[in-house]
């Protein structure tokens, strides 16, 4: 994604905020490349999908609005220590005749996750190149489609952020995230929930309660080069012991997501900013 933002979840989460270091880059960059992914169609099914895609390359410097290869912010306050921004989030739509187990119910639609984050800065290298963040972010649920939205709940995702530039001076970056996930009982139910009318012998009605929603775990890798940039992520998700386990749409308690994706860097602005380096 948070990881993610995937086709932000590709690489989500992995600028971590850190001390205050000044560095000149351009205001904007602009390019494209290519993404390869491979998910499953939602939390806990049995069946995945695999995309290759063109994507943008964005990165935009500004005052408070932010954007790279990660993450898109609006920072609303920021200190050595501690920020507040922005979060954003979302996922995929799911047909359910894709899905066993959610045949001839509603699809799911996409969905787009946004609310504050508070991120407090826990440790930094004196080389600057190995810090670690705590992440609060708490965002609200709307999904939505050209004919429909609605409010689908609510999820908070505290998580440790670790960031390693430069790993072994070879250029490449590591990132590694570790976080749990909580949802109400609304954003729960979108998912999970089965309605007396979908249900069937193998089907049985069922609804979601709020609290747990798992544990994440991301290591990404990355390499920026003067012409292009590429990177590539690995993301476990576990669904053990969650508020929804018992539901009869989760088929996979534990499972992998993973993703690469290469871009060109195609222009840039001629006007440069002095950046504070996360």
């Amino acid at each position: 994604m948070s990881f993610s933002k995937f086709l932000s979840c590709l690489l989500a989460g992995l600028v971590i905020a850190s001390g205050v270091r000044a560095e000149t880059k351009p205001l904007w960059e602009l390019g494209a490349g290519v993404a390869a992914i491979n998910f499953p169609i939602y939390r806990g099914a049995d069946e995945r999908r695999s995309y290759i895609l063109p994507v943008p390359y964005l990165v935009y410097r500004g005052d408070t609005f932010q954007v790279d290869r990660d993450r898109a912010r609006g920072l609303l306050f920021r200190t050595e220590k501690m920020e507040l921004d922005i979060s954003v989030n979302g996922s995929v739509p799911a047909r359910s005749r894709d899905s066993v187990e959610r045949r001839g119910m509603p699809d799911l639609l996409p969905t787009l996750e946004i609310g504050p984050s508070l991120n407090t800065h826990l440790y930094m290298a004196e080389d600057k190149k190995i810090n670690l963040d705590l992440r609060l972010p708490v965002r609200t649920v709307i999904a939505a489609d050209f004919n429909h939205t609605q409010q689908a709940g609510w999820v908070f995702h505290p998580q440790l952020n670790c960031d390693v530039k430069d790993l072994g001076h070879s250029g490449w970056n590591l990132g590694l995230v570790a976080g749990v996930l909580f949802g109400d009982s609304r954003y729960h139910r979108y998912f999970y929930d089965v309605a007396p009318a979908f249900a069937t012998a193998a089907r049985p009605t069922y609804t979601a309660s709020s609290g747990y929603s798992g544990t994440q775990f991301i290591a990404a890798l990355s390499h920026r080069n003067k012409d292009y940039w590429t990177g590539g992520f690995i993301k476990w998700d576990d669904l053990s012991g969650t508020a929804f386990v018992d539901s009869p749409l989760v088929k996979k308690r534990q499972y992998f997501t993973v993703g690469y994706s290469i871009s060109w860097i195609l222009d840039k602005s001629d006007t440069n900013v002095d950046v504070v380096e996360d």
